[in-house]
């Protein structure tokens, strides 16, 4: 333990001069973990924190799952290849196989998979396919209610052509945990219908059972054309992919600025079916793909969506419960076992600059003196984040909760900005 304890001094000592100042929970939880297994995680000091980040939500079933590490060890030990692209091999088609079988039979009896690097890659992969299937460039972002029916003029209305497609993220997680209501997603499927235009969801972070449906976009009752994935689908390695209707075709290639090739032309299509290549040399890692066909099976396998569903309303009612209680807690935001709590200015106003940014960053530090790990996120960095795994139980939810609360109440004691105390129903709300 020793050892294990002058490793994380010496670590925490050195990343801030080895690595950017970017926005990572590491930066603002100085952990250094060295064993891990489900929700739990212990740092070299010997400390044992429950994780409700979850990778940003890339470990669907926690940290170092069985069924995940037995996958992995058996690519490991049957001598294929760590690494090949484009050329199918059984893990592939093992993948695709199970990533189908998720997927509404109207989709996977028709769908094209597309393997990417991750980051921001498979969202420009996505935007060239559109682009190239419909021609036309302009893609548009799904950012706001209500959502302007003028971007999709009718027959013969004068204004701009139709967009080449429609990008919207069932739950905007990144800017504050915000949900698209089932009505507007609907009310966009079907204009999009109406005027050819494909929509695009993008799944990166609320696939694979996350939000209470094995896709987010089953929610609304809608099929898009066109899937982006990453994070989850994984199973802890990094991992992407772009599922398209077989009416897009095949043209462009995935990756490029503009769908084309040299000199305008549009580029080779990518050979095979389901398993078409995106770009990037990274797109056909073994390992990946094991563990992301074992994680998307024991997810299908055992309810683990429906679980989330269930536990994740009930996360979310407490945490409604806890709002009502503090001033300091505003709006309550989330679907399934993805939350998001608002935290406000003193006054319970939302819109003093940078004074609910530091309450939400004291809240992040005392659920850490407690042994709770969360992440802040939004524009504003007011807002915590909570994204268990989807593996996690009723007592270890209750604990987070708990947690939770304690640091909440610890913070509306002493805020960090000097003012008093305030709770709710015995001050300005």
């Amino acid at each position: 333990m020793a050892r294990e304890s002058g490793a994380y001094e010496g670590a925490s000592r050195r990343q801030p001069v080895r690595e950017p100042a970017a926005r990572t929970y590491a930066r603002a939880l100085p952990v250094v973990p060295v064993r891990a297994r489900g929700l739990t995680i212990e740092g070299a000091d010997g400390r044992r924190y429950l994780d409700c980040v979850s990778g940003g939500g890339t470990l669907a079933l926690g940290h170092n799952h069985p069924v995940v590490l037995e996958a992995i060890r058996a690519v490991l030990d049957s001598g294929a290849p760590l690494h090949v692209m484009d050329l199918t091999t059984p893990v592939e088609d093992a993948f695709v196989t199970e990533l189908l079988r998720t997927l509404p039979p109207e989709l996977a009896g028709h769908a094209r998979v597309r393997f990417c690097p991750t980051g921001t890659d498979p969202v420009a992969s996505a935007v060239s396919l559109v682009r190239a299937a419909t021609g036309r460039s302009r893609v548009i972002t799904v950012a706001d209610e209500p959502f302007p029916d003028g971007l999709f003029p009718r027959d013969g209305e004068a204004g701009q052509e139709p967009p080449a497609g429609l990008l919207l993220e069932p739950v905007r997680s990144e800017a504050g945990v915000f949900p698209a209501a089932d009505a507007l997603v609907r009310h966009l499927r079907a204009r999009t219908a109406e005027q050819a235009v494909p929509l695009v969801v993008d799944e990166t972070g609320t696939g694979v059972g996350r939000t209470g449906a094995y896709w987010a976009f089953e929610h609304s009752g809608v099929t898009p054309d066109v899937l982006i994935l990453a994070k989850a689908i994984g199973g802890s390695l990094p991992l992407a992919a772009v599922v398209h209707h077989e009416d897009l075709g095949e043209t462009g290639e995935p990756g490029d600025s503009d769908g084309a090739g040299a000199a305008g032309r549009p580029a080779s299509p990518p050979a095979g079916g389901p398993g078409a290549s995106g770009t990037g040399a990274f797109r056909g890692n073994q390992l990946a793909l094991a563990a992301g066909a074992a994680t998307l099976a024991h997810v299908r396998e055992h309810r683990l969506a429906e679980h989330a569903a269930a536990l994740g309303g009930r996360m979310l009612t407490r945490l409604r419960a806890l709002a009502a209680e503090f001033a300091c807690l505003g709006d309550v935001r989330g679907r399934g076992l993805m939350a998001g709590i608002e935290l406000t200015a003193p006054d319970g106003t939302p819109g003093t600059p940078g004074t609910a940014a530091r309450l939400a960053a004291a809240v992040r530090r005392e659920c850490l003196r407690r042994g709770l790990i969360v992440d802040v996120t939004g524009p504003g960095a007011n807002v915590v984040r909570l994204l268990p795994p989807l593996i996690v139980t009723e007592e270890q939810m209750s604990a987070v909760l708990d947690r939770l609360a304690d640091a909440v109440r610890a913070v509306d004691r002493h805020r960090p900005d000097g003012t008093a105390a305030i709770r709710a129903g015995h001050g300005p709300r």
